[in-house]
């Protein structure tokens, strides 16, 4: 179960307690799960009973004992723990880990696509600045992958407003570095096109995300090389490992698992700059993971389930980037 299900799986928990006449309370359009904080418990936490309980008119903990009842009876959920003045604990029925990367390999580049906005309709009149255009087209894009009808056409009703780029098509940066100088940056501020965006260094962002997009599909193709494959099932459990190189291993794990989550956010706010800066995350957790945990043999070390395990993980990585990066309108090249 991904956060973003796990949301939503709380947010009918939350509709069922209302059917039933236990809660009087208004249906959130969404729930926020997070990572418990240190001394926590369980894989996720909610702090809904919370952000319910003054209108439910009802202390936070009962709110949260309502709730519980019927988030611990859904598919995927092992058990639910209530702490503190409320908070609802969630520990998963199968290993975090092993259900993301089986999940992104089930999905493909359509990982984190969800149904949020499905029945909605959503049509954007042509822009005629270069940015608003670019932009447009990118929420459009987010929309969809989130289940919305949406479309440009002329008679659209919506309009997204930007920051305009005067500087657009000045700089022969590209078409892909065109649209990461106008995406990258929040919708309020001022593009930054130019040189820097076609410097292949870690300086640039744009470069770093597709370059660990390429370093990911070159492991798995030194795996095919020497016969080796990425893990599937539980072997896939060996990509978190104890001791040296773990810690980074979780961490990218945790930032895959937080992809359809930042996808949903970045649909419901129309704001593709948010799934840039994820890109952009994702990509040096990418880089710090496989310096830490490399995926090939190296010297004289022999292939093992954890270097298979570890190309399952590189594989994963790389289908969000690339995912992420289609959703923005730009190529993820397998080499570079």
């Amino acid at each position: 179960m991904t956060p973003a299900e796990l949301s939503l799986t709380v947010r009918h928990a939350v509709c069922r307690a209302v059917r039933d006449g236990e809660l009087s309370v208004t249906v959130p359009d969404r729930v926020r799960v997070e990572r418990p904080r240190p001394g926590g418990c369980g894989d996720w936490t909610t702090n809904a009973a919370l952000r319910l309980a003054a209108e439910a008119r009802r202390a936070p903990r009962e709110v949260a004992e309502v709730l519980g009842r019927r988030i611990a009876g859904a598919h995927g959920i092992a058990r639910v723990d209530i702490t503190g003045p409320g908070f609802l604990n969630v520990t998963l029925a199968a290993p975090a880990g092993e259900h993301v990367l089986a999940r992104i390999r089930a999905d493909g580049a359509r990982y984190g696509h969800g149904s949020d906005l499905a029945g909605r309709r959503y049509m954007f009149a042509p822009a005629t600045e270069a940015r608003a255009a670019t932009w447009t087209a990118a929420v459009v894009r987010l929309l969809r992958a989130q289940g919305a009808d949406a479309g440009v056409a002329p008679g659209g009703t919506e309009t997204v407003r930007v920051v305009p780029d005067p500087a657009c098509g000045r700089a022969a940066l590209g078409r892909d570095a065109e649209r990461w100088a106008q995406l990258r940056p929040a919708a309020h501020d001022r593009p930054r096109p130019g040189p820097h965006l076609l410097v292949q260094r870690e300086t640039n962002p744009l470069f770093t995300v597709r370059y660990a997009h390429a370093r990911t599909r070159a492991a798995l193709r030194g795996g095919r090389a020497l016969g080796l494959t990425p893990a599937t099932g539980t072997e896939a459990r060996a990509a978190t490992p104890e001791g040296p190189g773990g810690d980074a291993a979780r961490t990218l794990l945790d930032v895959l698992a937080d992809h359809p989550r930042v996808l949903a956010a970045s649909g419901h706010h129309r704001a593709p700059d948010r799934l840039a800066r994820h890109l952009e995350t994702t990509a040096d957790t990418v880089l710090r993971c496989l310096a830490d945990c490399p995926p090939l043999p190296v010297g004289d070390e022999k292939p093992s389930a954890a270097h298979r395990a570890r190309l399952a993980l590189a594989e994963a990585a790389g289908t969000v980037l690339a995912g992420g990066l289609s959703l923005l309108g730009i190529d993820a090249p397998e080499h570079l």
